[in-house]
């Protein structure tokens, strides 16, 4: 007809894992649910003291609630369960993990399912082109970046980067997701070893920059542990790193 634009038909869910993140959720929610070709967003409320549950509601989206911190990987499974039960008399989505601060940036999405809705990728990994440079986060990176090169010969842009889209059978091919804050680097190398396709993708998103106060160092001490401890079981080579950590006594 003339012309008009065919709106795309819903297959991807967005899965919004959150913790404690009621000032920003509303607008990730609302973005993320104007995505191309996105009918479903779900927002993990992980047992947030705040009301990130009931914004992300008011927003639009389904909510689960963990009743208590269960960590970003069981909030990552938890969605995508959600996802597989509404899909059972239909095909499967595609899932699109997106972190609950991005606000309006959430948006700029869309490149990120492109590979993955073509066939061309497995799944993809969001690249900030606009970065903020996070105090204290080198070191992490470094060693999720060194331990998936170690291991698989890849070499990732941002390895801890959350924002991914994936096939269901990618996703069910990870599983059992690593815990907590090494699942970004357990994912890339799990899928990588099994023959699964992964592309990287430039995307003008930002979250909110980590700080330098005590609850931000505790937070790079868990991504740490938990990255080392994914690294630990999938890449033998990883203990020569963390030897390089320990303090000499």
């Amino acid at each position: 007809m003339g012309g008009e634009a065919v709106p795309l038909a819903g297959d991807t869910a967005v899965i919004i894992p959150a913790a404690n993140e009621a000032d920003r959720i509303g607008r990730t929610v609302t973005a993320a649910a104007g995505l191309p070709g996105v009918d479903l967003v779900v927002v993990v409320d992980d047992g947030s003291a705040d009301q990130t549950g009931r914004v992300a509601r008011a927003a639009g989206a389904r909510v689960i609630r963990h009743s208590r911190n269960r960590g970003k990987a069981a909030a990552m499974e938890s969605g995508a369960e959600a996802v597989r039960l509404l899909d059972a008399d239909g095909p499967a989505r595609h899932l699109l993990f997106l972190d609950a601060d991005l606000g309006e940036t959430a948006r700029a999405a869309a490149p990120l399912i492109e590979p993955v809705r073509a066939g061309r990728a497995d799944m993809s990994i969001a690249v900030f082109v606009t970065r903020v440079k996070l105090g204290g986060h080198g070191l992490v990176v470094r060693l999720s970046r060194d331990g998936i090169r170690r291991a698989t010969g890849f070499e990732a842009a941002q390895p801890l980067n959350g924002q991914r889209c994936l096939t269901r059978a990618a996703f069910e091919a990870a599983r059992p997701l690593a815990h907590g804050f090494g699942v970004e680097t357990a994912l890339t190398i799990d899928l990588l070893r099994k023959g699964y396709r992964i592309a990287e993708v430039e995307v003008e998103m930002a979250h909110r920059a980590t700080g330098t106060d005590w609850r931000s160092q505790l937070h790079r001490a868990r991504q740490l542990r938990d990255v080392a401890r994914a690294l630990a079981t999938r890449e033998p080579l990883i203990t020569e790193n963390l030897q390089k950590l320990r303090p000499n006594r």
